[in-house]
């Protein structure tokens, strides 16, 4: 098992991913148009913050991640976790808890980000328990209908440490 920085060619790997596990997919058209603010403009724009986890050169996991563009003056730079996946024969191996773990490093170490911040659905007790009682992470609200099929999500907070 391997993980590394995501490239622009791995963005096939992560939508498969992507289609396999989650409940909310995307197109191509999502994944590599530029005119879409999304996988493309994330791996172009913040190339040392999204990772994928490979095992014989197949893409099994990834993490796309971003650094908030549109900040309040005076407010902290901060990253944000758009999506992560790990294929279902490939959990429960801490393959998630690695992409999340590298890519808080990169954006602390990097971009000096003060915390990563990140939704995920209220039904979703693997990632709340991988998010809350291993990462740390905080719930600081709920977003109302927040997906597409009308779930809630938690909008959950980390804070990043500095070296």
């Amino acid at each position: 098992m391997n993980i590394r920085r995501a490239k622009i060619e791995d963005l096939p790997g992560m939508q498969a991913c992507n289609l396999r596990n989650l409940p909310e997919n995307y197109s191509m058209k999502y994944f590599m148009s530029p005119f879409y603010p999304a996988y493309l403009y994330h791996c172009a724009t913040w190339p040392s913050i999204s990772y994928v986890a490979e095992d014989k050169g197949r893409i099994v996991g990834y993490i796309l991640a971003k650094m908030e563009e549109e900040i309040a003056e005076g407010e902290p730079a901060h990253g944000h976790v758009t999506s992560i996946s790990v294929l279902r024969s490939y959990r429960r191996l801490g393959i998630a808890k690695k992409l999340m773990l590298q890519s808080q490093e990169s954006m602390a170490t990097i971009y000096r980000a003060s915390y990563v911040s990140l939704h995920v659905r209220k039904s979703n007790r693997a990632a709340l328990s991988l998010y809350r009682d291993t990462l740390g992470f905080e719930v600081q609200d709920i977003e109302q209908k927040y997906y597409a099929d009308g779930e809630d999500a938690y909008g959950m907070r980390l804070m990043l440490k500095h070296d």
